[in-house]
């Protein structure tokens, strides 16, 4: 889908322009035009962008075929720029994936291309349904707004994590299993990813707020440091979860080891007052010799009633002597 929205200098809003007509908005140099490629073929995309919008090949096939962390490349007349949306689906085993856009910003126009429908965007485009002052600004103004609802995404994110972590830490103390572990090491992995993509992008912000490029204006600039310190902050908060899931395996392991030491300790008290038995019918099921005198007493009535108290009281008087001993503590 290609959907496109124009602010002329005369103030009118004009809304899916014809790919012919992309020229003639470029053209004014007090207006604005937007135009989003969503899910789009390669081989439908690749003649407009170097046609009608005169891209470099190298920046086209960055943005078609190939996949990158974010980035600013200066081109110019124009500036290519790649930065990544984020959304989180607990039923996938990384739990976080990342949704690159791939962005052209011009004097007086923004392209946007992204393969998979992204959040960020759709909320823009409503507003400036809603509010046409976001588009009266300039095209490096608009990029601002662009960069700051991908990164105000990122926070839904980040909580959505806490929450599973918490519920991880309260599957940890209750009775914890395989899945829990698989848990924690998919959370593990879903913060690496969004550390691995915080970093590189608040760099992108960095240089947009503190380099000079030709089609941002210096005024503009203030705005990207906005954004720039949201991306700090989210980097702080980044690493306080990698803590928080490097504490919650900690916390798993020492349970299973724990639990273990239980199952052994219970399993050696168990051997230690049945020791006594075994060691009485083991002696007394002796057959090895056969008697050279008569052991009638040996297997009388008496007899089998003292052994019988004996295997009986044994493992009672041994309970009593362990516990005493203090080792069941």
């Amino acid at each position: 889908m290609i959907r496109s929205l124009y602010f002329s200098s005369r103030g009118e809003i004009r809304e899916d322009l014809q790919i012919e007509e992309f020229r003639t908005a470029m053209s004014d140099t007090g207006g604005l035009l937007w135009v989003d490629f969503e899910a789009t073929r390669p081989e439908t995309d690749e003649p407009i962008l170097r046609q009608v919008f005169n891209f470099h090949p190298l920046a086209i096939d960055d943005a078609l075929q190939e996949s990158h962390v974010p980035k600013v490349d200066d081109w110019g007349e124009y500036l290519y720029i790649v930065l990544h949306a984020v959304t989180i689906d607990e039923a996938e085993e990384d739990y976080l994936d990342t949704l690159e856009l791939d962005i052209f910003l011009g004097k007086n126009y923004l392209i946007t291309h992204h393969d998979y429908p992204i959040h960020a965007i759709q909320r823009l485009w409503e507003i400036c349904h809603r509010d046409e002052r976001h588009l009266r600004n300039g095209a490096d103004y608009f990029l601002y707004r662009l960069a700051d609802e991908v990164i105000a995404s990122y926070m839904p994110v980040v909580e959505a994590l806490d929450e599973a972590i918490d519920r991880a830490e309260d599957q940890v103390f209750d009775r914890p299993t395989n899945a829990t572990l698989q848990q924690i090491f998919g959370l593990k992995r879903a913060a690496l990813n969004l550390r691995r993509i915080i970093g590189p992008q608040r760099e992108v912000l960095n240089k947009l707020a503190r380099d000079d490029y030709r089609v941002i204006d210096s005024a503009a600039r203030v705005y990207f440091r906005d954004v720039y310190d949201h991306l700090v902050r989210l980097h702080d908060i980044t690493e306080s979860i990698r803590d928080l899931i490097g504490g919650t395996l900690d916390t798993y392991l020492s349970v299973i080891n724990n639990r273990m030491n239980d199952i052994m300790r219970t399993l050696t008290i168990i051997t230690t007052l049945f020791m006594p038995i075994s060691f009485v019918a083991g002696f007394f099921g002796m057959n090895f010799f056969l008697p050279v005198f008569p052991l009638d007493a040996w297997t009388g009535l008496p007899a089998f009633v003292i052994t019988l108290l004996i295997m009986v009281l044994m493992p009672f008087l041994m309970f009593l002597w362990i516990r005493r001993r203090g080792w069941l503590q």
